[in-house]
């Protein structure tokens, strides 16, 4: 499986559902903006690596259903998970007195209000293009670095 954790190639779209409050707290800020940055595919292997997501399961849909009931019978079932659960509540309240959901959540509308009203139809015209499933007719340049004079093959 890949996962593509950024919007950008959408024309330039900025994002959904608090990635900027999401994002840097799975991966760290520098971790957040490398990928941002680098806009590559990431495998599920990478995704966990680097703390994106917590676990690549079963590929089958049968083993899947079975690694999920096990994982979540040993959460429910965990001694530690009161404490868990805890510690959650007192980080999610230290970074709601920090910064507000609300605010990350008016930050990213406003952003998304210039994609979809903005002077740069990009966004639409890659809306389009995805809607109607139109193959790419050359490779994005930030996958296509080869291309860039001056570049050599790393050692």
């Amino acid at each position: 499986m890949l996962l593509n954790p950024h919007y950008r190639n959408m024309g330039n779209l900025f994002g959904s559902e608090y990635w900027t409050y999401l994002l840097p707290a799975r991966v760290g800020v520098a971790g957040a903006q490398a990928i941002m940055h680098h806009r590559l595919p990431m495998t599920a292997a990478a995704a966990v690596a680097a703390g994106l997501i917590d676990a690549c399961l079963a590929g089958d849909p049968d083993a899947f259903r079975v690694d999920v009931a096990r994982r979540a019978a040993e959460l429910a079932m965990a001694p530690d998970l009161d404490e868990r659960l805890r510690a959650k509540r007192a980080r999610r309240l230290a970074d709601e007195t920090a910064k507000p959901l609300a605010s990350y959540r008016a930050e990213e509308l406003a952003e998304l209000q210039r994609n979809f009203y903005g002077f740069d139809p990009s966004y639409h015209v890659a809306r389009f293009h995805f809607v109607h499933k139109t193959p790419n007719s050359w490779t994005p340049r930030h996958l296509a670095i080869h291309r860039d004079l001056g570049w050599s093959v790393p050692p």
